[in-house]
This record gives C-alpha cells, sequence and structure tokens, in this order.
C-alpha cells in the first residue's frame, strides 16, 4: 500500500511541475499569436479600410485560441445594444480572458494601453499605436523566451524531486 501511494505522490508531483514547465512554453507562443494578431488587425485597418469592430472579427478568425475569444468578445462589445465605447469593450474582454492565457500582467497592460488609444484617432495614429505595441510585445517575447530557457528545466526537474522528497518524509 505505501509502495503505491509512494509512486502516485511521485507522478503527481511530476505532473505538477510538467504543468508548471509547460506554462513557461506555452508564454512566448502566445505572445508570438498576440503579435500576429495584433499585425492582422493593421493591415485590415490601416490598407482594407475595414471598420474596427469588423477588423476584430476577420483578425479572431484567423487568429487561435485564447486569443480569438479575446478579440470575438471585444468586437461583441461594440455591435451590443448597449454600445459601449472601444475602450470599455477591449478592457472587459481583455480582462475577462487574460486567465485563459499564460502571459503575464507586463503583456496585458500592453494591450490594454492599445485598447485606449484604437478607435478614437485617425488611422495613422491607430496603425502607430499598433506599431508600437508589436514592438512591445517582440521585447516581452524575448524574455519570455529567456525565461523559458531558465525556468522550464528548473520545474520538471522540481516537481521530482519535491514528490521523492515527501516520499522519503512518509516513509
Amino acid at each position: 500500500m505505501k509502495l503505491i501511494g509512494a509512486v502516485l505522490i511521485i507522478i503527481a508531483g511530476t505532473l505538477i511541475g510538467f504543468q508548471q514547465a509547460a506554462r513557461f512554453s506555452e508564454r512566448p507562443k502566445q505572445l508570438k499569436q498576440l503579435a500576429h494578431a495584433l499585425q492582422r488587425l493593421e493591415t485590415e485597418i490601416g490598407y482594407g479600410h475595414t471598420p474596427l469592430p469588423e477588423a476584430l472579427e476577420r483578425t479572431a478568425e484567423a487568429s487561435t485560441e485564447p486569443i480569438a475569444s479575446m478579440l470575438r468578445a471585444a468586437a461583441a462589445g461594440v455591435w451590443k445594444a448597449e454600445g459601449l465605447s472601444f475602450q470599455e469593450s477591449w478592457g472587459e474582454a481583455v480582462r475577462s480572458h487574460w486567465g485563459e492565457t499564460s502571459m503575464k500582467s507586463n503583456e496585458q497592460s500592453v494591450i490594454l494601453r492599445l485598447g485606449s488609444t484604437l478607435g478614437i484617432s485617425d488611422k495613422e495614429d491607430q496603425m502607430k499605436h499598433l506599431r508600437l505595441a508589436l514592438l512591445q510585445l517582440k521585447a516581452e517575447e524575448d524574455a519570455a523566451r529567456d525565461d523559458q530557457g531558465r525556468y522550464e528545466k528548473m520545474w520538471k526537474s522540481l516537481g521530482v524531486l519535491f514528490a521523492v522528497l515527501i516520499v522519503i518524509l512518509m516513509v
């Protein structure tokens, strides 16, 4: 019975470590996907002359989850009968869907700042703010890759070692 318990503890600890490591590997991927979505949004606004809510919907169609659902929610908030402003709709969508991502608060603040400038200025100004957000997200992606290299292996090892420590203390 003790052997079965020990094996289950080691498996659980290993899975927890691998789950934490997966968050570090997922963050750079999601940042790259978010940057791609913003580039597509820039194209829709700048060259397609598409209205902002429609541009968000088109960008969401070409994006992967959880970014697609965030963009869809922002567009839906503007289309609603209550008629939220774009900034309110964007902020609400980002805050409600951010927990589904592996991204941190630095990236969230970049996206929230972007939402405060989109929809209230001309096309050129919006494109300028999108490019600035892309540059900031690129810097965050580089930092996320550094964190991934630094902490991914650590969490995998730590999960196993912590589980072994618990088994040793139990025996």
